[in-house]
């Protein structure tokens, strides 16, 4: 099912301190310089539309947030939803996420790393392309904290269940852990508009949880 497009954005809102790229980042990085402060840090590789990281910033003000999305237009649309919510705890980044993950974060500097819905890259020939891949997992367990989480929900089985596979091959991440599903409040009380899609379309969606031994 093809994506809607995207609606427009108020040219008066200002998305300077919501919309960067990863070449606006300060080398080395320290995050307290982008949000202003020194708090927990949750990053989510591949924001879409940016509705977990607004919903998430909303709800955990004592955290700060951190999104990462390579198609520019959802990048700044994204951007646009923090900025119009105000939300002064989350950034958007236009770049790759697997580059910010292998050159840019710091060991044991994240609270929490959010994977949801990644491209499935259908094609044998392409699964090597996938996000949830053996370097990726490395500079995961790499940039965690102890005591902190992956959180990765896909529509697609085979993708699931190839990733647990690595994960259990490849880290020592504690999981899965279970992640039961909850009924929607209301029509955006979803982590993202593709398991909005999904749950509407009343298709599984695939939710695990690991987690840093300390």
């Amino acid at each position: 099912m093809p994506r809607r497009a995207l609606r427009k954005i108020d040219p008066q809102l200002d998305l300077s301190r919501h919309l960067k790229t990863t070449d606006d980042l300060p080398q080395p990085f320290d995050p307290a310089q982008l949000f202003g402060r020194e708090a927990p840090l949750e990053v989510e590789v591949g924001s879409g539309k940016g509705l977990f990281l607004a919903s998430a910033a909303a709800a955990a003000p004592q955290h700060n947030f951190l999104g990462i999305e390579v198609a520019g237009k959802y990048a700044r649309f994204a951007a646009a939803r923090l900025a119009k919510r105000e939300l002064a705890n989350a950034v958007m980044l236009h770049g790759d996420g697997l580059g910010l993950f292998r050159e840019r974060l710091a060991d044991a500097s994240l609270a929490a790393v959010h994977v949801y819905f990644p491209d499935p890259w259908w094609k044998q020939r392409h699964h090597k392309r996938r996000v949830m891949n053996e370097p990726f997992l490395k500079d995961v367990v790499r940039t965690l904290a102890p005591g902190g989480s992956l959180h990765f929900w896909t529509d697609v089985e085979d993708y699931y269940d190839a990733s647990l596979e690595l994960i259990a091959a490849h880290t020592p991440l504690v999981g899965p852990l279970e992640v039961p599903e909850r009924p929607a409040e209301h029509d955006l009380d979803y982590r993202t508009h593709f398991e909005r899609r999904t749950r509407l379309s009343e298709l599984p969606v695939y939710r695990a949880e690991f987690r840093k031994s300390g």
